[in-house]
């Protein structure tokens, strides 16, 4: 008698056997569904933001290095047009090896790619030239003036938001490598203005980047980038500078190649991933870990502030990354 009820109740639909409060509606489980593949979304995009970013600090801290040490035998132009001229071989080299690379190297915007490249080009020197003569953290801490220009000309140029969780943790980070620097009257010399006008210069080509990212493919960007650069670094250049490389040079200038292609290749990947204002905040950690590599083999002073600061940096970028995952998930939902 049980057995009989037992398979009586199997034959009982779901839907009839449950209460109406219990029955699963299908329009629910198909919108969980769809709310959790936007989430699997939003956190991809965020790590990808984040690993091209590491790379893109890593390449900055090993272009650093490798400038610092170039620059005893060479000059600004000289170690400039090594990395342009490596980096079009490679490039080069590349197209080769499969020709539909090709494809994307179209002149419909190659204003925009001259504009971009000539202020990188103007940055880099004097970036360069600030690496030689200052201390790591001080260049790194003056560079980072940059994020305050490339959020508005983000704003009028690219049509970005600022939303006040942007602009905080963007001041949040600010303020840290402020303690990082702790600026007064005694530090400043003439020879901080190259980082600060390498900053703004960048920021004009970050923004430039971003821009050229909507269209171009990346490796059309690292294309233009050298072929254009590779003249202006040769005018300034010592046309004999090539007989002073030695074996000595060797370690130097093949990461002096190598993050001169790594850099750019990793901002450019990171701008499809996010909005200009949230990959500037993410590079604020550069001064902490360059001031961290700073002290361990040059010497450099690496005190209390400079460990307050970098838990600002590292708070704000934190703050930022989370705040913008949280609302382009929300605003993916609302869609």
């Amino acid at each position: 008698m049980l057995c009989r009820r037992q398979q009586a109740s199997r034959l009982v639909p779901v839907a009839e056997s449950e209460p109406p409060s219990l029955r699963v509606d299908p329009r629910y489980d198909a919108q969980r569904v769809r709310f959790a593949s936007i989430a699997r979304s939003q956190q991809f995009r965020v790590l990808s933001l984040a690993l091209w970013m590491a790379g893109a600090i890593a390449s900055y801290i090993g272009s650093a290095l490798a400038v610092r040490a170039l620059s005893k035998s060479l000059s600004v132009f000289e170690i400039m047009s090594v990395r342009s001229a490596s980096g079009l071989v490679f490039l080069l080299g590349l197209m080769a090896v499969w020709p539909k690379m090709r494809r994307g190297l179209t002149s419909r915007r190659i204003g925009l790619h001259l504009v971009r490249n000539s202020m990188h080009f103007v940055g880099n020197i004097l970036w360069v030239l600030a690496v030689a003569l200052l201390p790591f953290a001080t260049v790194f801490a003056l560079e980072f003036t940059a994020p305050m220009w490339v959020a508005l000309l983000a704003v009028m140029l690219l049509g970005e938001r600022l939303t006040p969780t942007r602009a905080a943790s963007i001041a949040l980070c600010l303020v840290g490598v402020l303690v990082i620097l702790h600026p007064g009257v005694s530090n400043f010399t003439p020879v901080v203005l190259l980082a600060l006008g390498a900053a703004i210069a960048r920021s004009c080509s970050d923004v430039a980047t971003k821009k050229l990212t909507q269209t171009e493919t990346t490796f059309a960007i690292l294309f233009w980038m050298n072929l254009m650069q590779l003249p202006m670094t040769l005018a300034g250049s010592d046309p004999s500078f090539v007989t002073r490389l030695d074996a000595s040079m060797v370690l130097p200038l093949i990461a002096a190649a190598i993050t001169g292609l790594s850099v750019h290749l990793c901002m450019a990947q990171a701008f499809r991933y996010g909005d200009a204002t949230v990959v500037v905040t993410f590079d604020f950690l550069r001064v902490p870990l360059i001031a961290v590599i700073g002290w361990s083999f040059y010497g450099e002073a690496l005190d209390a502030l400079v460990l307050a600061g970098s838990g600002l940096v590292i708070a704000g970028v934190i703050w930022n990354l989370r705040a913008e995952a949280q609302a382009t998930l929300l605003a993916a939902i609302d869609e």
